[in-house]
C-alpha cells in the first residue's frame, strides 16, 4: 500500500485552539497507529506544522481519512500538502 508524507502547516492564530484540541487529535492519531494506517507523526520543533506518514490505498482515500482529523474538523490547519513517498532504505522501506 502506498505511503504518503503529509505536511500540515499551522499559524500562530490557531495555537491556543490546537492546544485545546490536541488530546482529540492525538487520540485520532493513536487509533490510526493501532490499525497501522499511521506510520509516524510529530510536530516541527518551531511550531510551524507537522509531518505525518500514512498508508492509504490512494490519494482520495487519504483525503477522506484526513478530513476526520479533529484539527481539520476545527479548521486548525492552514495548509495540507500530501505527497506519495517511496522509501527505498530504512525503517519504512518495503
Amino acid at each position: 500500500m502506498p505511503i504518503f508524507a503529509v505536511h500540515y502547516t499551522y499559524s500562530d492564530a490557531t495555537a491556543a485552539e490546537r492546544d485545546k484540541q490536541r488530546p482529540r487529535h492525538r487520540a485520532w492519531l493513536a487509533d490510526h497507529l493501532a490499525d497501522e494506517t499511521l506510520l509516524s507523526s510529530g510536530p516541527y520543533p518551531d511550531g510551524s506544522g507537522a509531518l505525518l506518514l500514512f498508508r492509504a490505498v490512494d490519494s482520495q482515500a487519504l483525503g477522506r481519512l484526513l478530513t476526520a482529523d479533529p484539527f481539520a474538523q476545527e479548521s486548525l490547519i492552514d495548509e495540507v500538502r500530501a505527497t506519495e513517498w517511496q522509501p527505498v532504505l530504512g525503517a519504512f522501506a518495503g
